[in-house]
């Protein structure tokens, strides 16, 4: 079992909306404004924002791809950490930034939900975190699976909404909230 982080201290992570990832991704423009909606209620609390930023052959660092979408920009003094991998923990400075930051109650927001927001779910309840996921600020791109089927991006998004919002890890808290909803002094517990 992970180490149960004691306390309540909330951070929000916003993870790959960058210009090349949200292109084309399932109703990107009002993902994107709940995203900026949930960045705004989470500094109107005091709570600290992460933005983590994905680098790859096909986000390539400094490319206009790579770069975040117009309307969020990371404020001076806001955190921001690189990934070469779907989980933003994952060969990365994250948990040392929480660690310094006292957290204990991740906050998730961003693309794209069947890869880099899942695994970063996932990443942070097996290392002991409790988890809210805005569950109207993340997305992705419908998926050809080539046999004739497409794996519709509403269905994977409602999948890892569903997930999040009956997930049970010993000893931690998950849960959904929209972004107009978001009260960082307390933990959700949607069930």
């Amino acid at each position: 079992m992970a180490t149960v982080r004691q306390g309540s201290q909330p951070v929000m992570v916003v993870v790959d909306v960058q210009v090349g990832v949200v292109d084309g991704a399932w109703e990107a423009p009002r993902v994107v404004g709940n995203v900026a909606l949930a960045v705004q209620r989470a500094r109107e609390q005091g709570v600290p924002v992460i933005w983590v930023q994905h680098n790859d052959n096909e986000l390539v660092r400094d490319s206009n791809e790579w770069q975040w979408v117009p309307e969020l920009v990371p404020a001076e003094g806001d955190v921001r950490i690189h990934k070469n991998f779907n989980s933003s923990f994952e060969a990365t400075g994250l948990d040392a930034e929480l660690a310094r930051l006292g957290a204990t109650h991740i906050t998730l927001a961003g693309c794209a939900t069947n890869w880099c927001i899942r695994a970063t779910a996932y990443g942070a309840l097996e290392r002991g975190y409790d988890l809210t996921l805005v569950n109207d600020a993340h997305t992705t791109k419908s998926m050809n699976l080539g046999n004739g089927n497409t794996l519709e991006a509403a269905r994977v998004i409602d999948d890892l909404n569903i997930a999040m919002t009956w997930l049970e890890y010993p000893g931690r808290i998950t849960g959904t909230a929209k972004a107009s909803e978001l009260d960082f002094s307390k933990p959700v517990n949607a069930r």
